[in-house]
């Protein structure tokens, strides 16, 4: 699969852009266990044109990470344009539009899902980002605002036409925020559609390696694209992409092996970040690496209160002697 000249090999598997997840620690361990494409965290057009720190921190991407995307959000025509501007000096290979994100406040606004309720406006403002920026331009965007208005047929020939070179689709409507199952009926529409000639990327529910595998098969997509399933499985992209191409199920990392995790994506969030910030970022991801431990709650408070480095890596070495036959 090929993003305008951005070759990402046979059935690609890419990292969703999740806000407060997929920071540069987070991404740096994804990449190791073979992310073939990255996005970072959705990045506001208004925090941009108004210079807000946190969302200029986002812009930065790390040769390492390549090839990796930026996602824009905003309802604006002219601030996502003027932001399309901006992120292109960051220097990221793909600009990528977040009609998806089906947040209240942010769809509320008309932003990202609320986008779909104007396909016009979100035709118009693709468009002229594309035109604005030299870039590759993707989007990534949802089947519809509700189940009477499924619009991604019409609207993926649309955004084609508008210049993009790629379509992520997620399989729900922005009603549904993540409820029920995603139904990737409509995606396999629009890539068995013989106008479409541009890359389509399934989203939604894939959470383990065969579950990949059925939604390359049954619905034809050129890649896939993972989101909340990595949220304490950074793994599963090196179990997705064995499994495509030996048919060979890996089994789950050991404790020690979650462990020595845990230590590399703390180091990388502190040095991304320094000790207090980076110390606080990681408390959702100990969360998520020992979940299934049991008689964890007293070590777990330790891990998600303590702000000492060091105090982590001696409670991290303990979890690897304490559970290591779990």
């Amino acid at each position: 699969m090929n993003i305008a000249n951005i070759a990402l090999g046979d059935q690609p598997v890419l990292l969703a852009p999740m806000e407060d997840v997929t920071d540069p620690s987070f991404r740096f361990v994804c990449k190791r266990f073979g992310a073939d494409m990255m996005y970072t965290e959705f990045v506001s057009s208004d925090g941009l044109i108004r210079d807000t720190r946190k969302t200029l921190e986002k812009l930065a991407v790390y040769d390492y990470e390549r090839p990796i995307g930026i996602q824009l959000y905003g309802h604006l025509t002219d601030a996502m344009v003027e932001s399309a501007k901006i992120v292109e000096e960051a220097k990221p290979d793909i600009i990528d539009i977040n009609f998806g994100c089906p947040v209240k406040k942010i769809a509320n606004r008309g932003a990202g899902s609320g986008m779909m309720r104007e396909p016009d406006k979100l035709v118009e403002m693709t468009r002229q980002i594309v035109q604005a920026v030299k870039l590759p331009v993707t989007v990534k965007t949802r089947l519809g605002w509700d189940e009477d208005s499924k619009i991604i047929v019409e609207l993926a020939e649309r955004l084609q036409d508008a210049g993009i070179a790629a379509l992520t689709i997620h399989g729900r409507t922005r009603a549904q925020l993540y409820k029920g199952e995603a139904d990737w009926t409509l995606i396999g529409e629009v890539k068995r559609n013989h106008r479409m000639k541009i890359p389509i990327i399934g989203n939604g529910d894939i959470n383990s390696a065969a579950k990949a595998k059925e939604m390359f098969d049954r619905y034809g997509v050129d890649g896939i694209m993972v989101g909340r399933a990595t949220y304490g499985r950074p793994w599963i992209f090196g179990e997705i992409k064995h499994y495509l191409g030996t048919g060979e199920l890996l089994p789950e990392p050991g404790v020690a092996e979650r462990v020595e995790l845990a230590k590399m994506h703390l180091a990388k969030s502190v040095e991304v970040k320094g000790d207090k910030v980076g110390i606080l970022e990681m408390r959702r991801h100990f969360s998520s690496y020992f979940k299934a431990l049991p008689n964890f709650r007293d070590t777990r408070m330790t891990l998600v209160t303590s702000l000492d480095v060091e105090e982590l890596n001696k409670t991290l070495d303990y979890i690897a002697i304490r559970w290591d036959s779990y």
